[in-house]
């Protein structure tokens, strides 16, 4: 199974933000980043997964996507699920945030098996660490 590390990185809140995936199927590793001038930590966080889930859909059926964004996890675990029954509303009835993401994620889910691993950020996992390193370093460009 291929495994893939995701993180979004941002300078300021909106601000200048980067992207970034290692993917690894036990032999060889690819890694790819990016940015955009004026966006959110979520929202990189978002795009980090949807890229990853872009580039594994050629070649891959299932996927382990690791996340330190318990925002990622918990929305595609769980929050989905309500907003779409809910014409994509959150719980008090309000827009959901990021909807075009969540909406393309969503589709991307559709089409490839994923299993969802939550990793504590900043606590030493090398691959995550890594995406880290690689987010905070396109935000950066970007911002420059």
């Amino acid at each position: 199974m291929l495994k893939i590390w995701t993180d979004g990185s941002c300078l300021g809140n909106p601000g200048p933000g980067g992207w970034a995936f290692l993917a690894t199927d036990g032999t060889n590793v690819a890694e790819r980043a990016g940015g955009e001038e004026n966006t959110t930590n979520n929202r990189m966080e978002l795009t980090a997964v949807l890229r990853a889930l872009s580039a594994a859909a050629r070649r891959h059926t299932s996927v382990e996507i690791h996340t330190d964004s318990q925002y990622v996890k918990n929305g595609m675990m769980t929050w989905v699920k309500n907003w779409k029954r809910n014409n994509w509303r959150t719980a008090d009835k309000k827009p959901v945030k990021n909807q075009d993401l969540w909406m393309a994620l969503d589709a991307a889910a559709a089409q490839i098996q994923i299993h969802w691993v939550w990793v504590k950020g900043h606590a030493g996992t090398p691959e995550n660490e890594r995406v880290d390193e690689l987010a905070r370093a396109a935000a950066a460009a970007i911002g420059k």
